[in-house]
């Protein structure tokens, strides 16, 4: 009796085994979407394509960028929210979109960042940069300021969209220096950078990447770096804390999550790949080129960080009375 009785144990944890671990093992069977909730030409899109690149040829599956711009990423995070846990749709989460937006929003918010969602690995930390056009005639962030206290209300500053971390960063240092700019919301980074350049726009508070090519091409200049540390992209840049604002930091950042839900094994072979890359001086060389930090945690390493940024940047909307336009 007791042998049948083992029989049947071992023959169920092999049906089991056999049930369960192919389905594993075998992901992905298919091409992966990875979802940017801003538009193409941005500091988002670099970050993206970094990822999809080096997760296509480790996965051996194509991952391709879905940009799903709008809403402060609202509209993207909704999507990903609905979609099948299944590990086949990948999101780029964001300080906007997993930090801020809860501040912001407030029970208007339709997503929970952190019940909705799974984390995987936080890919990296980016400096914002307040950068100007070449012809403007600042040339320091004090002469910025100086020029802002004498024109209230008349210097206008670009950012990627309405929530945006640009957007976020400029109302944030706003405060701090007592200025008071006009905020143009664009629909992605691209056209924002063009008006910028032509003198459409006076300035701006966007990401390093998206800024590094027009600044290293002397189309624009760079007044102050917003990371606690400067840039080893632009060391002869202070940052802003070094400019006079005692302590002032922001940076955006980016990490990979998917849908809650999603089985833990497919979750530990995506953070794997990803942190493997990160590592890897050729899959990373732009993301490094162009300025960011790389990190890539664990899963609950992420979790915590997040959590963290959302108490932070929830004193920071609530101290510089920051809204949605």
């Amino acid at each position: 009796m007791r042998l049948i009785k083992l029989a049947t144990l071992v023959v169920s944890a092999t049906a089991i085994l056999t049930n369960v671990s192919p389905v594993f093992a075998a992901y992905p069977e298919r091409s992966i979407r990875l979802v940017v909730p801003f538009a193409t030409g941005g500091t988002s899109e670099i970050i993206a394509r970094s990822i999809a690149n080096s997760l296509s040829t480790s996965l051996g599956q194509p991952v391709y960028v879905d940009n799903k711009p709008g809403g402060a990423g609202i509209i993207a995070m909704e999507e990903v929210k609905r979609a099948k846990p299944d590990g086949y749709t990948l999101m780029l989460g964001h300080v906007g979109t997993l930090a801020v937006n809860p501040a912001l929003f407030g029970k208007k918010l339709p997503y929970d960042p952190n019940t909705d969602f799974a984390p995987v690995t936080l890919v990296a930390k980016v400096p914002n940069v307040i950068a100007v056009s070449e012809k403007n005639p600042n040339k320091t962030l004090a002469d910025f300021v100086a020029d802002a206290k004498k024109n209230p209300g008349k210097i206008n500053y670009g950012s990627a969209g309405n929530g945006s971390a640009g957007h976020l960063a400029m109302e944030y240092f706003s405060a701090e220096a007592g200025i008071d700019l006009v905020h143009v919301p664009y629909k992605g980074s691209g056209s924002m950078l063009t008006d910028l350049i032509s003198g459409q726009i006076q300035t701006t508070f966007n990401g390093l990447p998206s800024l590094i090519g027009q600044i290293k091409g002397n189309t624009l200049r760079p007044l102050a770096v917003g990371s606690a540390e400067r840039s080893k992209a632009l060391p002869n840049v202070p940052t802003i804390s070094e400019s006079g604002y005692k302590s002032f930091e922001t940076s955006q950042w980016y990490g990979i999550i998917i849908s809650a839900g999603t089985p833990q094994p497919i979750i530990e072979r995506l953070q794997k790949d990803i942190v493997k890359s990160l590592k890897s001086k050729e899959d990373s060389k732009r993301m490094l080129e162009d300025g960011a930090v790389l990190v890539g945690d664990t899963p609950a390493q992420f979790g915590a960080f997040i959590k963290a940024e959302q108490v932070r940047w929830a004193k920071v909307v609530e101290k510089a009375k920051i809204t949605v336009d």
